[in-house]
């Protein structure tokens, strides 16, 4: 273990990887001398694995929709549902995911959750090789896709750490902001590996699409051999590499994680934290085939918390400490919040390719005895070739947002890209309606896209503005932990998102849903008004 001089305040330490006792990033000449060269090392490994969490963890809704062309035996509601079980797992799992780095430090966490992501990735590529593959293996995998979403918040934690409050939009808008890239990676990686039998005999043979799909570049015709298998297979070969590089690049903060144990140990912490989060998500996904979601949600988060209290030995005392945020008001604004920007960029994210396909691959036809009924589309646009842009500018923007919050500070960038979604939202609801109802919804697509395009802007600066002020509003101690159940409970908008969205397209009504949001975005205005910018705000403009 690393030592620490007490009259320099410099890191003494073996190895890259070593522990590190001495950690002062607010002390200007600590920072310039040592602290900077490690918190960046630490950000630029944590940045790529990060990504490859979003893109393990979203990949079904590409996935998905391909499934759809090749004639999977599924319904588009389980199709839908899919995403969404791989969405509920990712939230519940960035509950338990908040608490780690305290409790079995940075390296050792950040090594092991990027691991843990080659599971999912190399179990859905297997499944995808037959479309006979029974529907539960399918849920089972989109549910430890999960991970991917869990790592966000252990990831965000970590990266509080290492820098100081002047730079903390700055280093969480980089980490966030390029780690969302992993929604656009996926969508734009995907449908173009499918396209070539890139791992040879050991990927198995191709498929051959039933109907019509598409890449970044252009339309694939029906007929065409299609490699779906690769959409799993595809991020192993990111994810080994990366795997080496969180274990020999990166640090435990013992200021942070005094006592993480031998590596054994710590990893033993990890897993029985997220075997609490897989547990409770699977009772979460059988507690929506009983009750409403709006209950079946809250039932599985309380009960996450409660198991989390329940764990024995040396964790709980750790986790006990860490709940003191509840008892913070802030911690609850900030949630709302937060559930405006990443609740919506992680939903519309998961939602929108197979909701292009559904609104635009259908459309009416009025026969001559005025009959109505829906029809395929022949020229839909497809999902594959579009669905990337709205995402990639909301994580391209994500660190501008920081930025400008760092310079005028993040309520009032809050309150500003508020009242843009209330008004995109709204929008796009219209649209949606024209569109399903329409004899030729290709003349709607292109608004669609650039109504959707506004609320991933709007939500991409929204996520910086946020975490900027988080990292104004919380200290040392609870910064990590708010961080991480703020972007847990706001990650249940991939959940909802696609579920709400789903069953209002199926029911002809896909305007309803998008109204819903932009009433909740009028109320995320009041709350960050009275509770950020009025006269007597509680933290003015943090």
């Amino acid at each position: 273990m690393a030592k620490s001089s007490a009259d320099t305040g410099r890191i003494a330490r073996p190895g890259r990887n070593a522990d590190i006792e001495h950690w002062d990033v607010e002390n200007d000449d600590f920072w310039e001398r040592e602290g900077k060269k490690v918190a960046n090392r630490n950000l630029w490994i944590s940045i790529p694995s990060l990504l490859m969490g979003f893109a393990v963890w979203l990949m079904w809704g590409m996935i998905t929709t391909q499934m759809q062309n090749l004639g999977f035996p599924f319904t588009v509601s389980q199709l839908f549902t899919l995403s969404a079980i791989a969405g509920l797992s990712g939230a519940t799992l960035r509950i338990p995911a908040s608490f780690m780095i305290r409790i079995a430090g940075g390296r050792n966490t950040i090594f092991l959750t990027t691991a843990l992501l080659m599971i999912p990735a190399a179990g859905t590529g297997l499944a995808l090789m037959n479309p006979g593959t029974p529907f539960w293996v399918f849920q089972a995998l989109a549910l430890l896709s999960g991970i991917g979403g869990g790592n966000f918040a252990c990831s965000m934690s970590n990266i509080s750490t290492f820098f100081p409050r002047k730079q903390q939009g700055y280093a969480l808008g980089m980490n966030a902001g390029l780690g969302n890239f992993g929604v656009t990676t996926m969508q734009i990686l995907i449908p173009l590996v499918m396209t070539v039998g890139i791992f040879g005999a050991i990927a198995g043979s191709p498929m051959e699409l039933e109907s019509a799909s598409g890449t970044l570049i252009g339309r694939i015709e029906a007929g065409t051999d299609t490699w779906i298998q690769n959409a799993g297979f595809v991020w192993l070969v990111f994810l080994i590499p990366l795997a080496f590089a969180g274990w020999f690049g990166m640090n435990n903060l013992r200021t942070i994680t005094p006592n993480p144990g031998s590596p054994g140990a710590a990893f033993g912490k990890i897993l029985g934290l997220y075997g609490v989060g897989l547990v409770t998500s699977v009772v979460g996904v059988v507690a929506l085939g009983i009750l409403n979601m709006w209950l079946a949600l809250p039932l599985t988060i309380a009960l996450t918390l409660v198991l989390l209290r329940l764990i024995p030995g040396d964790i709980k005392p750790n986790i006990q400490k860490q709940f003191a945020i509840f008892s913070n008001k802030h911690t609850w604004s900030m949630t709302v919040l937060y559930i405006l920007t990443f609740g919506s960029f992680i939903g519309f994210s998961a939602a929108l390719p197979l909701s292009i396909s559904v609104i635009f691959g259908n459309m009416m036809d009025v026969a001559a005895d005025g009959t109505v009924t829906r029809v395929a589309n022949p020229d839909a646009p497809s999902a594959l070739t579009w669905a990337w842009i709205g995402p990639f500018v909301g994580a391209l923007i994500r660190p501008v947002g920081g930025w400008i919050s760092d310079k005028v500070g993040g309520a009032i960038v809050t309150q500003i890209i508020s009242v843009v979604m209330v008004v995109a939202s709204a929008a796009a609801g219209w649209v949606m309606m024209q569109a399903y109802n329409a004899t030729d919804p290709n003349s709607y697509f292109a608004l669609f896209m650039i109504l959707f395009v506004v609320l991933f802007a709007a939500s991409g600066i929204g996520n910086g503005s946020t975490f900027r002020s988080i990292g104004v509003i919380f200290d040392t101690q609870q910064k990590g932990p708010v961080l991480g159940w703020t972007s847990a409970v706001a990650a249940y908008g991939a959940f909802i998102a696609p579920r709400v969205m789903g069953e209002q397209i199926q029911a002809g009504t896909p305007e309803l849903a998008m109204y819903g949001f932009a009433v909740f975005y009028a109320l995320c205005l009041v709350i960050n008004w009275w509770f950020y910018l009025r006269g007597n705000a509680y933290v003015k403009n943090p």
